[in-house]
């Protein structure tokens, strides 16, 4: 098993950092932090980001891809939002019965992607963590929203196998990734096996994850101030540690950078102060390449009209 270290990044630290993805199209890094509502994005300088812009997204913001029609769709507050070049957010579809508060008992979008036909999933869970609450969405090309997974809790990590036969989800409150047959004609979720459980793991549990180029996973583990490579059988490849943080959530590749988002989130004063650097991105050179993210090829015309 191969054993690395990551370093900080000199973008400047988020409070929930969450997300990052590689805007091919944009040749930039773009990240969340999920309570702050702000889409982040950067420049990779070598092993480094560096800060490019940030922009408000919402009031929370779960996630981002980039949209082929150009700027990014958001996993913001309740729905989809989209997030123009320029910087101004504006909700395009709001999901039925996600539009409670916090207070109220409401959920959120936390974690999603696109798939390689370009189609949207965004992914939820409620904001006191109960179980059972989270729902899996699929934006198809033609604007209609389905429901494609429910029973959830932390509907998390998503990606595709490089076949695009399978597709990978974590859910952080069942402390499990599943692996699904995938039809990417239909986008649609086969019958699900358990791929990796946490349930006895003493270093946290699955968040973000992605996929790389040779179809193993690379999973932050939420408490565990690692992410891990795993074989698509569930075999330990590789680990890396992020010194000095307890909090890792998500990864993604830009190229064979990988780079790993971080959050201070729930943490006490105590523990924000012995972690100086969470919340940061952190880097590695990982021996391997990753995809860029897939954008989502819908029109946003018909979007806005909704």
């Amino acid at each position: 098993m191969i054993r690395l270290d990551a370093s900080p990044a000199s973008a400047a630290p988020a409070e929930h950092g969450e997300g990052p993805v590689w805007d091919d199209a944009a040749q930039e890094l773009v990240w969340v932090d999920i309570t702050a509502g702000q889409v982040r994005r950067g420049r990779v300088q070598g092993d480094d980001v560096v800060d490019v812009a940030g922009h408000r997204g919402g009031d929370t913001v779960g996630f981002v891809v980039p949209a082929a029609a150009g700027g990014w769709l958001l996993g913001a507050g309740a729905g989809i939002s989209r997030l123009t070049a320029d910087g101004q957010a504006a909700v395009l579809i709001e999901l039925t019965g996600e539009g409670l508060s916090e207070e109220a008992g409401g959920t959120r979008m936390n974690d999603g992607a696109c798939d390689r036909a370009g189609r949207f999933f965004g992914g939820t869970m409620a904001f006191d963590e109960r179980p059972g609450a989270g729902t899996l969405y699929r934006l198809d090309l033609d604007g209609t929203v389905s429901t494609v997974l429910d029973g959830l809790t932390v509907s998390n990590g998503l990606g595709w196998s490089p076949d695009d036969a399978t597709v990978y989800l974590s859910d952080s409150g069942a402390k499990a990734v599943w692996a699904h047959p995938y039809d990417l004609a239909s986008g649609t979720f086969g019958e699900r096996r358990v791929l990796l459980d946490f349930h006895d793991d003493p270093d946290g549990v699955a968040d973000g994850l992605t996929v790389d180029d040779e179809g193993c996973l690379w999973t932050a583990l939420w408490g565990g101030g690692q992410v891990r490579r795993y074989s698509p059988d569930g075999e330990l490849l590789a680990v890396v540690d992020v010194p000095g943080v307890e909090n890792t959530t998500s990864c993604a590749f830009a190229g064979d950078l990988l780079v790993i988002s971080t959050s201070v989130h729930g943490l006490d004063d105590n523990a924000r102060a012995a972690q100086p650097d969470a919340g940061r991105l952190f880097t590695v050179r990982a021996g391997v390449s990753g995809p860029p993210a897939n954008p989502y090829r819908g029109p946003l015309g018909a979007l806005a009209q909704r």
